[in-house]
């Protein structure tokens, strides 16, 4: 039985492994049923690449360098809902039980069939197709937390990443306001960084030229505590 390209196609894959010929099969496994790939051999630049692209699925090795595969699991799983597959080593039992338990949804363990690994990638890509969509509309704004597209009246915004998940996480609290630390956990994914509360309000300013006319409206500052968007009522301009 040949495998189903459609499954595969239009999705997009990141492999994560630090073996070389491993990392080269799951690529050719996946373009073959017409995934498109993107690779890391460590945790730092998986990431890296993670956060400026789109992806449909995240193939991760439990066993990388820098950034270690538990801990990329963890930062993915908190701004994403994307479908990630392990891969570990017999063993691994531990790591691989703790890895379903922060939010995995498969895992396959070394050495295994190219066949089953495609057969189990295209399984989740379609379980994820198929998920509701994470669409907040607020007045004039529309917010995809899947994709990252921010839209005003209907036309899309050159928005870039960080500045949409920022929107995207005042949308999240309508008419609360979010904190400064909020803000560094959810969108940075970090407790502390040095400079936090000037990253935070540059981002902001950058978030209210993409808004253009409207950056006021949806982005309000909070004095002393961090910024909110409020909700804007039907009819409201």
């Amino acid at each position: 039985m040949s495998t189903s390209r459609d499954e595969g196609a239009g999705a997009t894959a990141l492999v994560v492994d630090d073996e070389p010929q491993i990392l080269m099969i799951m690529q050719f496994a996946l373009e073959t049923a017409g995934f498109t790939v993107a690779t890391a051999s460590d945790g730092a630049r998986a990431w890296e690449v993670f956060t400026r692209m789109q992806v449909d699925l995240v193939v991760l090795d439990l066993m990388i360098p820098v950034v270690g595969g538990l801990t990329l699991a963890q930062r993915i799983r908190a701004v994403s809902e994307v479908p990630i597959l392990m891969i570990t080593a017999l063993s691994e039992e531990a790591d691989r039980v703790h890895g379903l338990e922060i939010g995995a949804d498969d895992y396959m363990t070394k050495p295994f069939s190219p066949r089953e690994f495609t057969l189990r990638a295209q399984a989740l890509v379609r379980r994820w197709r198929r998920r509701p969509r994470q669409v907040i509309t607020n007045g004039r704004l529309t917010l995809d937390a899947d994709t990252h597209s921010i839209a005003l009246d209907g036309a899309l915004l050159d928005v870039p990443d960080t500045e949409a998940r920022f929107l995207e996480t005042l949308a999240a609290h309508l008419d609360r306001p979010v904190t400064y630390r909020d803000l560094l956990n959810e969108v940075w994914q970090t407790q502390e960084v040095a400079g936090a509360k000037d990253m935070i309000k540059m981002t902001a300013y950058r978030a209210r030229q993409a808004l253009g006319e409207h950056g006021h409206t949806y982005v309000k500052s909070v004095r002393s505590v961090g910024y909110m968007m409020p909700r804007i009522r039907e009819g409201e301009r």
